[in-house]
C-alpha cells in the first residue's frame, strides 16, 4: 500500500482536504483508507448501548459487525499512544492509506498550511514533507524548491500522488503491529512497541 500523510496546525484545513483526496482517490478506482491521529478522550461509542456496556464490564476488545460494516474499540489497560506504524499495521489492504496528524511521524507528507493562522512551517527542517498546500503561496514564509498546490486544488494534488505511486509505497515490519502476535505488549496497552522508519524514496 502507499501512504501519504498530511501535517497542519489546527483549522489549516487538512480534514477537507483528505476528505476530497478520499473522493478523487476513489473515482481514480484506488481503495482508500484513512487513520487519523485524535485526542485523548474520543470515543465512537454511545453509553447505554450493549458494546458500551461490554466494555464497561471489562472487556479488552469489542468487535461490533454487520453486513455493512465493522468496528472494533479496544481499551487500554495503561494508558498508551500508538506509533502510527502500529495503526498502519491494523489496516486491510488497500491501495492509499491517508494520515491526518502525527506531524512528527517518519512518512513522507503533504503540509497543509493557512496563511491567516500565523503558525510557523515545517517543510524547511523535515525531510518528509514532499509537497506545500497552502491558500496563499505567496505568503509562504520560506521560499521553496517543494512542489506548492492551492489548498483547494484537490484534483492536482491527487494527480501529483497518482503520478508516482512508487514514491509512497510503504515497507514496514508488521511484526510491530498492534494486530500481530508479536506485539503482545503493546496489544495490551502496556507499552509501546518499536516502529519501522519509512524512509523517503528518491523521485
Amino acid at each position: 500500500m502507499k501512504v501519504i500523510g498530511f501535517s497542519a496546525w489546527s483549522g489549516a484545513g487538512k480534514t477537507t482536504l483528505v476528505e476530497q483526496l478520499v473522493t478523487r482517490l476513489r473515482l481514480a478506482g484506488q481503495r482508500v483508507s484513512v487513520v487519523k491521529h485524535a485526542h485523548h478522550d474520543f470515543d465512537i461509542d454511545q453509553p447505554g448501548k450493549d458494546s458500551w456496556r461490554h466494555r464497561e464490564a471489562g472487556a479488552f476488545e469489542v468487535v461490533i459487525a454487520s453486513n455493512r460494516r465493522l468496528a472494533k474499540i479496544r481499551e487500554y489497560e495503561v494508558t498508551c499512544e500508538p506509533t502510527v506504524h502500529q495503526l498502519l499495521a491494523e489496516l486491510c489492504d488497500c491501495d492509499w492509506v491517508l494520515v491526518e496528524g502525527f506531524k512528527h511521524a517518519d512518512l513522507l507528507k503533504i503540509e497543509v498550511w493557512r496563511s491567516g493562522l500565523g503558525k510557523p512551517v515545517a517543510y524547511p527542517h523535515d525531510p518528509f514533507v514532499v509537497a506545500v498546500a497552502t491558500d496563499d503561496p505567496q505568503s509562504l514564509p520560506e521560499a521553496t524548491g517543494l512542489p506548492v498546490f492551492a489548498l483547494d486544488d484537490a484534483d492536482a494534488i491527487a494527480q501529483f500522488l497518482l503520478d508516482k505511486p512508487a514514491r509512497y509505497e510503504y515497507l514496514s515490519d508488521t511484526s510491530f503491529g498492534l494486530g500481530s502476535a508479536a506485539s503482545s505488549d503493546a496489544d495490551a496497552g502496556r507499552g509501546p512497541a518499536a516502529p519501522d522508519r519509512q524512509h523517503p524514496a528518491a523521485g
